[in-house]
This record gives structure tokens, C-alpha cells and sequence, in this order.
């Protein structure tokens, strides 16, 4: 038997990087999962993966930061697996400028998609929750430990220059992480938050001269790290190196299986050794 096997993992920005990783490491530990992508195609990709190594899958693609977003996503776990027991917090990227130079509009952009649209989730989900707690209650079942991951990054823990919208966004994370943990104790919920340190995507290995961007919903944003940097910032790694996109997916995976179920409100850095 599974580690996770009978649960229901709901997981953002699941279609590519560590997300896609994450998703691919609760469905072969057993759990179905419902997978988000901004985009279609890299969702209903990683779904065909999961459902070719016999797992359960399901696509839920758009935006997180829109408004009836949270509600649909949480929709499509009770009606394609019958419930909620994992969420991932994890759809998210940089948009960076020094403070002089940071609209108000990048300012929101990054919020909105790293703790307004966790917040919306997890308020959506409550009455999930909340109800399969008292079902199970009512009928002298027992309550199983179901489980809460918010990412979020060692920019939240210690900043970093040029990053004053992520690096305030992802603080929250861990604010938002410790706060709902008190609240949903009395549900059997562990609430936890995963930093990351330096991880290798897209959004890091990509040529950093400008010619590489990717595309949030009409805007052009420039993504990828020097190669001289890259090496700068990997020397500050006790363990060498940059991680790879499975092994932050480990570092969830930990908060998600039963070994854990007496961790809650804690922030663990996934980044080889690295303090800010």
C-alpha cells in the first residue's frame, strides 16, 4: 500500500518545473491529483504522464490569481475524486525591478499570484473540509490527518535586493502558513510551508540577456540567471549546486505522508544547506 494512497492532492502550477515534479511524486505515492497550468497543453501533459504510470489525474487549467479561479479548482477535486486532502500551493513567478522602478502593477501581479491566490484557495476549500470533518465525526469514523504545503522561497526569509514584491509576497506564505495552522488544527490539518532555495527551471537556467521570456497573460517577462551568477550564488551552497525540480518535490512530499502527520506552522528551506 501507497503512502498516499486513497488521498486527493489538488496542486498549482503543476504543468511545468517543480510543480509538474510534485505532481508526479504525490500520484505515484498513490494520490490523485488535480493538475493546474496556466496553459492547456503542459497540464494535460503532465495528466498523460500520471494516468501512462497508472495513476489518477485530472486537468484544471487557468489562472490562479482569477476570481472564480479558487472555487473551480477545489470544484474539481470533489467532483473528480470525491474530496480534498493535499494542497500544494505552488504556481508562482518573479517579476523583478528595484523598488524605484517597480510599478504598482508589479507590484499586485506578484502578490495576487503568491498569497492572494493561496489565500483563495484555502478559503475555498474550508467548507470541504469543515464538512467531511463532521461527516466523519457523526458517524465514530476516524479523522484522517489531511495536509497543507505552501511554497514559498528563502527570498521570503532573509529578501533579496531587486525582489521587494517576492520577497514580501513569499514572507506572507509563511505568515499565512503559521495562521492557518492554528485554525485548522481542530480539522486534523497540518498546515507547512517549504522554502526554496535555488532550484534549476526554466525560470533560472534560461539565457539571462533578454532572450528568453516567458509569457503571464500578456506580458513578456524576462526569466533565466548568467551563467556567472549561476555560479556565484551555487559557491554559497554548502552542498555545491543548484537543486533539481524532483528533489524540492521531495521536500513537499515529506509534509504530505503520514510520517509527518505531528509537524505543523513550520517553514523548512529546501536549498543544500544554503542560510540566508
Amino acid at each position: 500500500m501507497a503512502n498516499l494512497d486513497g488521498k486527493v492532492a489538488i496542486v498549482t502550477g503543476s504543468g511545468r518545473g517543480i510543480g509538474r515534479e510534485i505532481a508526479l511524486k504525490l500520484a505515484a505515492n498513490g494520490a490523485a491529483v488535480v493538475v493546474n497550468d496556466l496553459d492547456e497543453a503542459p497540464a494535460k501533459g503532465t495528466v498523460a504522464d500520471i494516468e501512462a504510470a497508472g495513476g489518477r489525474a485530472l486537468a484544471c487549467t487557468g489562472s490562479v490569481t482569477d476570481g472564480d479561479f479558487a472555487q473551480r479548482f477545489v470544484q474539481a477535486a470533489v467532483d473528480g475524486f470525491g474530496g480534498v486532502d493535499i494542497i500544494v500551493n505552488n504556481a508562482g513567478y518573479t517579476w523583478d525591478s528595484v523598488i524605484q522602478k517597480m510599478t504598482d502593477e508589479q507590484w499586485d501581479a506578484i502578490l495576487d499570484v503568491h498569497l492572494k491566490a493561496p489565500f483563495r484557495i484555502l478559503r475555498a476549500a474550508q467548507p470541504v473540509i469543515a464538512a467531511a470533518v463532521k461527516r466523519a465525526r457523526e458517524s465514530g469514523a476516524t479523522v484522517p490527518c489531511r495536509k497543507v504545503v505552501n511554497i514559498s522561497s528563502v527570498a521570503g526569509l532573509g529578501g533579496n535586493a531587486g525582489q521587494a514584491n517576492y520577497a514580501a509576497a513569499k514572507a506572507g506564505v509563511t505568515g499565512l502558513t503559521k495562521a492557518l495552522a492554528k485554525e485548522w488544527g481542530r480539522y486534523n490539518v497540518t498546515v507547512n510551508t517549504v522554502a526554496f532555495g535555488l532550484i534549476r527551471t526554466r525560470l533560472t537556467d534560461a539565457p539571462a540577456d533578454g532572450s528568453s521570456t516567458i509569457d503571464v497573460q500578456g506580458h513578456q517577462i524576462r526569466v533565466g540567471l548568467s551563467p556567472q551568477l549561476m555560479e556565484i550564488m551555487e559557491s554559497s551552497i554548502p552542498l555545491g549546486r543548484a537543486g533539481t525540480p524532483a528533489e524540492a518535490a521531495g521536500a513537499v512530499y515529506m509534509f504530505c505522508i503520514p510520517e509527518s502527520d505531528y509537524v505543523s506552522a513550520q517553514t523548512v528551506v529546501c536549498g543544500g544547506g544554503f542560510t540566508m
